[in-house]
Protein backbone atom coordinates (compact mmCIF):
# COMPACT_ATOMS: atom_id res chain seq x y z
CA UNK A 1 0.00 0.00 0.00
CA UNK A 2 1.58 3.42 -1.02
CA UNK A 3 0.57 6.79 0.83
CA UNK A 4 1.38 10.03 -0.57
CA UNK A 5 1.87 13.15 1.42
CA UNK A 6 1.69 15.47 -1.10
CA UNK A 7 -1.14 15.51 -3.41
CA UNK A 8 -0.95 15.54 -7.43
CA UNK A 9 -3.21 17.57 -9.47
CA UNK A 10 -6.06 15.58 -10.57
CA UNK A 11 -5.62 15.01 -15.01
CA UNK A 12 -8.89 16.88 -16.05
CA UNK A 13 -8.08 15.28 -20.14
CA UNK A 14 -5.51 13.64 -22.21
CA UNK A 15 -3.93 10.18 -21.70
CA UNK A 16 -3.16 10.92 -18.17
CA UNK A 17 -7.22 11.42 -17.63
CA UNK A 18 -7.57 8.09 -19.63
CA UNK A 19 -4.89 6.03 -17.53
CA UNK A 20 -6.25 7.22 -14.04
CA UNK A 21 -9.80 5.96 -15.59
CA UNK A 22 -8.57 3.11 -17.06
CA UNK A 23 -7.07 2.26 -13.14
CA UNK A 24 -10.61 2.82 -11.66
CA UNK A 25 -12.84 1.07 -13.80
CA UNK A 26 -10.34 -2.09 -13.37
CA UNK A 27 -10.06 -1.62 -9.33
CA UNK A 28 -14.04 -1.46 -9.65
CA UNK A 29 -14.22 -4.43 -11.90
CA UNK A 30 -12.65 -6.15 -9.70
CA UNK A 31 -14.84 -5.82 -6.71
CA UNK A 32 -17.79 -6.25 -9.24
CA UNK A 33 -16.37 -9.57 -10.80
CA UNK A 34 -15.76 -10.94 -7.18
CA UNK A 35 -19.41 -10.03 -5.86
CA UNK A 36 -20.75 -11.30 -9.28
CA UNK A 37 -19.27 -14.23 -9.23
CA UNK A 38 -19.82 -14.93 -5.76
CA UNK A 39 -23.36 -14.01 -6.57
CA UNK A 40 -24.06 -15.85 -9.34
CA UNK A 41 -22.69 -19.26 -8.11
CA UNK A 42 -23.99 -18.87 -4.97
CA UNK A 43 -27.48 -18.31 -6.76
CA UNK A 44 -27.17 -20.83 -9.43
CA UNK A 45 -25.71 -23.85 -6.47
CA UNK A 46 -28.65 -23.15 -4.16
CA UNK A 47 -31.45 -23.42 -7.13
CA UNK A 48 -32.01 -19.75 -6.43
CA UNK A 49 -34.39 -18.00 -8.84
CA UNK A 50 -33.30 -15.92 -11.69
CA UNK A 51 -34.33 -12.86 -10.01
CA UNK A 52 -33.02 -14.05 -6.03
CA UNK A 53 -29.81 -14.60 -7.88
CA UNK A 54 -29.14 -11.51 -9.62
CA UNK A 55 -30.23 -9.58 -6.61
CA UNK A 56 -27.63 -11.89 -4.21
CA UNK A 57 -24.92 -10.97 -7.31
CA UNK A 58 -25.69 -7.27 -7.52
CA UNK A 59 -25.71 -7.15 -3.58
CA UNK A 60 -22.36 -8.82 -3.38
CA UNK A 61 -20.84 -6.63 -6.25
CA UNK A 62 -21.45 -3.63 -4.34
CA UNK A 63 -20.41 -4.66 -1.30
CA UNK A 64 -17.04 -6.27 -2.70
CA UNK A 65 -16.63 -3.35 -4.45
CA UNK A 66 -17.16 -0.73 -1.70
CA UNK A 67 -14.60 -3.35 0.49
CA UNK A 68 -12.13 -3.68 -1.59
CA UNK A 69 -11.99 0.95 -1.82
CA UNK A 70 -12.48 0.70 2.37
CA UNK A 71 -10.07 -1.55 3.74
CA UNK A 72 -6.70 -0.05 2.55
CA UNK A 73 -8.20 3.06 3.70
CA UNK A 74 -8.96 1.81 7.34
CA UNK A 75 -6.00 -0.22 7.31
CA UNK A 76 -4.03 3.29 7.00
CA UNK A 77 -6.13 4.52 9.84
CA UNK A 78 -9.05 6.30 8.21
CA UNK A 79 -12.48 6.13 10.60
CA UNK A 80 -15.34 4.73 9.13
CA UNK A 81 -17.71 7.59 9.03
CA UNK A 82 -14.58 9.29 6.51
CA UNK A 83 -14.12 5.96 4.48
CA UNK A 84 -18.11 5.39 3.99
CA UNK A 85 -18.35 8.31 2.53
CA UNK A 86 -15.54 7.79 0.25
CA UNK A 87 -16.30 4.58 -0.64
CA UNK A 88 -19.91 5.75 -2.03
CA UNK A 89 -18.69 8.58 -4.05
CA UNK A 90 -16.07 6.49 -5.86
CA UNK A 91 -17.75 3.45 -6.73
CA UNK A 92 -21.54 3.90 -6.54
CA UNK A 93 -21.76 4.88 -10.33
CA UNK A 94 -19.35 2.46 -11.98
CA UNK A 95 -20.38 -0.34 -9.80
CA UNK A 96 -24.46 0.67 -10.60
CA UNK A 97 -23.68 0.65 -14.65
CA UNK A 98 -21.58 -2.53 -14.46
CA UNK A 99 -24.13 -4.54 -12.86
CA UNK A 100 -26.88 -2.95 -15.01
CA UNK A 101 -24.37 -4.44 -18.01
CA UNK A 102 -23.40 -7.33 -16.61
CA UNK A 103 -26.96 -8.89 -15.37
CA UNK A 104 -28.37 -7.65 -18.96
CA UNK A 105 -25.91 -9.36 -20.85
CA UNK A 106 -26.04 -12.97 -18.81
CA UNK A 107 -30.00 -12.40 -18.97
CA UNK A 108 -29.93 -12.10 -23.06
CA UNK A 109 -27.53 -15.22 -23.42
CA UNK A 110 -29.67 -17.78 -23.87
CA UNK A 111 -29.56 -20.30 -21.38
CA UNK A 112 -26.77 -18.79 -19.21
CA UNK A 113 -28.84 -18.10 -16.25
CA UNK A 114 -30.52 -21.93 -16.42
CA UNK A 115 -26.90 -23.33 -16.86
CA UNK A 116 -25.27 -24.95 -13.80
CA UNK A 117 -22.08 -24.38 -12.16
CA UNK A 118 -20.22 -27.04 -14.25
CA UNK A 119 -21.43 -25.60 -17.63
CA UNK A 120 -18.61 -23.72 -19.62
CA UNK A 121 -21.58 -21.25 -21.09
CA UNK A 122 -21.99 -20.28 -17.21
CA UNK A 123 -18.99 -19.36 -17.45
CA UNK A 124 -18.14 -18.12 -20.44
CA UNK A 125 -21.50 -15.90 -20.41
CA UNK A 126 -20.46 -14.36 -17.58
CA UNK A 127 -16.24 -13.94 -18.13
CA UNK A 128 -17.82 -11.85 -21.41
CA UNK A 129 -20.50 -9.70 -19.90
CA UNK A 130 -17.96 -8.86 -16.51
CA UNK A 131 -15.83 -7.54 -19.48
CA UNK A 132 -18.14 -5.49 -21.48
CA UNK A 133 -19.68 -4.08 -18.40
CA UNK A 134 -16.11 -2.77 -17.51
CA UNK A 135 -15.87 -1.21 -21.13
CA UNK A 136 -19.29 0.68 -20.48
CA UNK A 137 -17.92 1.64 -17.27
CA UNK A 138 -14.55 2.99 -18.37
CA UNK A 139 -15.85 6.45 -19.91
CA UNK A 140 -18.55 7.05 -16.81
CA UNK A 141 -15.16 6.91 -14.70
CA UNK A 142 -13.90 9.06 -17.33
CA UNK A 143 -16.01 11.43 -17.14
CA UNK A 144 -16.62 11.42 -13.13
CA UNK A 145 -12.96 12.05 -12.89
CA UNK A 146 -12.94 14.91 -15.51
CA UNK A 147 -15.18 16.62 -12.90
CA UNK A 148 -13.05 15.93 -9.91
CA UNK A 149 -16.23 13.39 -8.87
CA UNK A 150 -16.12 9.46 -8.66
CA UNK A 151 -12.82 7.96 -7.85
CA UNK A 152 -10.96 11.65 -7.24
CA UNK A 153 -12.40 11.05 -3.91
CA UNK A 154 -10.51 7.99 -3.18
CA UNK A 155 -6.63 9.51 -5.38
CA UNK A 156 -7.14 12.87 -3.05
CA UNK A 157 -6.25 10.75 0.04
CA UNK A 158 -3.12 9.14 -1.35
CA UNK A 159 -3.89 5.73 -0.27
CA UNK A 160 -3.73 3.16 -2.97
CA UNK A 161 -4.51 -0.19 -2.86
CA UNK A 162 -6.17 -3.16 -4.43
CA UNK A 163 -4.59 -5.98 -7.03
CA UNK A 164 -2.20 -4.82 -9.61
CA UNK A 165 -3.64 -3.26 -12.74
CA UNK A 166 -1.42 -5.16 -14.85
CA UNK A 167 -2.75 -8.07 -13.35
CA UNK A 168 -6.31 -7.43 -13.41
CA UNK A 169 -6.19 -6.04 -16.98
CA UNK A 170 -4.62 -9.64 -17.86
CA UNK A 171 -7.55 -11.13 -16.23
CA UNK A 172 -9.76 -9.20 -18.01
CA UNK A 173 -8.61 -9.47 -21.25
CA UNK A 174 -8.31 -13.03 -20.84
CA UNK A 175 -12.13 -13.54 -19.69
CA UNK A 176 -12.82 -11.75 -22.60
CA UNK A 177 -11.17 -14.18 -25.03
CA UNK A 178 -12.89 -17.12 -22.97
CA UNK A 179 -16.07 -15.85 -22.83
CA UNK A 180 -16.29 -14.63 -26.57
CA UNK A 181 -15.06 -18.03 -27.61
CA UNK A 182 -17.20 -20.17 -25.36
CA UNK A 183 -20.22 -17.15 -26.67
CA UNK A 184 -19.36 -17.87 -30.74
CA UNK A 185 -19.27 -21.92 -30.12
CA UNK A 186 -22.68 -21.91 -28.70
CA UNK A 187 -23.79 -19.79 -31.81
CA UNK A 188 -21.82 -21.99 -34.34
CA UNK A 189 -22.49 -24.52 -32.65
Amino acid sequence: MEQHSEHHAMPTAGAELNRLALSATLHCLTGCALGEIAGLAIGTALGFSNLATIVLAVALAFLFGYSLTSLPLLRAGLALSAVVPIAFASDTLSIAVMEVVDNAIVLAVPGAMDAGLGDILFWGSLAFALVIAGAFALPVNRWLLARGKGHTAVHETGIHGGPPERLVGVAAALAFVFGSAVLIGQVVG
